[in-house]
């Protein structure tokens, strides 16, 4: 059996368990109220902490850097968002993991560390699917009229296929006018 099948099996038994036992401490509405006051609070964290991450996100993008931990957490923000929304005490617990910034953010630095999203995307350890290049090139004209200056970008994949940007050169192929 698989291990998806078999969560699918144990976290709704586990569910099951531990509402009973709470319901036998504290009754049945109060059981009750808790599964749906963790719901709100679940809603409540998933807005706060989404438009934080989101933020953050951008403002990585601005710098030009990668938002990778930005990317995971947001991804854990849904998964916890859904969890909470899922009427259990396990399964809130999870949720608040992932919702709870001091919480979220070392499993994420962990699952980064642990190179879990290279398995999850079936790659191995240090494998990349493409490789970058990035060149710079500068060209003044002996008479100063044309400065031609950018950067571009070498995109390889596995089969080290090149594809390039045609960059025109001279007058006749670019016109300004």
């Amino acid at each position: 059996m698989s291990k998806l099948l078999i969560l699918f099996i144990i976290i709704p038994v586990v569910e099951m368990i531990l509402l009973i036992k709470v319901g036998g401490l504290i009754g049945i509405f109060p059981t009750i109220g808790l599964v749906v006051l963790t719901a709100f609070i679940g809603v409540w964290l998933l807005r706060l902490q989404g438009l934080s991450t989101w933020i953050r996100l951008q403002e990585k993008l601005a710098r030009g850097e990668a938002p990778g931990v930005e990317l995971l957490e947001g991804i854990m923000l849904i998964i916890g968002g859904a969890l909470l929304l899922t009427p259990g005490f396990f399964t809130d617990g999870v949720g608040f993991i992932c919702l709870i910034p001091q919480l979220r953010k070392p499993v994420a630095n962990w699952l980064i560390s642990r190179h879990f999203l290279y398995r999850m995307a079936g790659q191995q350890k240090g494998e990349s699917r493409f490789t970058w290049s990035t060149t710079t090139m500068r060209t003044t004209s002996t008479d100063g009229h044309q400065e031609v200056e950018g950067e571009f970008t070498v995109v390889r994949n596995n089969d080290d296929k090149t594809r390039q940007a045609s960059i025109p050169m001279n007058k006749e192929e670019h016109n300004d006018e």
